[in-house]
């Protein structure tokens, strides 16, 4: 006589298996979600502030500026003898970069919602003293203004 049988027969076991594998494949082929915005600054978010048929230009615009003005005064204070020595240098270097890329035209005219919270995180993390700077007061203006281009950066996106 022939033994009982013990266990499932070997046949069921191998379409056990290629079920499984094809389950495991379908989950590993799934599409993946799409990977988040990245986050905005930390105290400056400026997507969806630009409006406009320049907004996108607009953010651009304020991006590169921004960017190019950190760069300058961290430049300048690397030389023996800066010549951007206080806070209100500082802001008249933006406002005389701005007016001459932008041939006149006021972009804070133009995106008032972005001009309030571009003021207002700048007031926050450099103050609004125009006196003298040293380096450490200096580092926060460069980084204030690549913040600023960062957060443009990503609104013109």
């Amino acid at each position: 006589p022939a033994a009982p049988a013990t266990g499932p027969h070997p046949l069921t076991l191998l379409a056990i298996l290629a079920a499984g594998g094809m389950v495991a494949f379908a989950i590993r082929e799934t599409r993946t979600p799409p990977a988040p915005a990245p986050a905005p600054v930390v105290g400056l978010d400026l997507r969806g502030r630009f409006v406009g048929p320049e907004a996108a230009a607009d953010a651009a615009t304020t991006s590169a500026l921004l960017e190019e003005l950190a760069d300058a005064i961290a430049y300048d204070g690397q030389q023996a003898e800066p010549r951007l020595k206080t806070g209100a240098a500082f802001d008249d270097l933006r406002r005389t970069a701005r007016e001459l890329r932008c041939r006149g035209v006021s972009l804070g005219a133009r995106q008032p919602a972005v001009r309030d919270a571009i003021k207002a995180f700048l007031e926050q993390q450099v103050g609004t003293d125009g006196g003298p700077v040293d380096a450490a007061q200096r580092a926060k203006w460069v980084s204030a203004f690549k913040a600023v281009a960062q957060a443009a950066g990503e609104a013109s996106r």
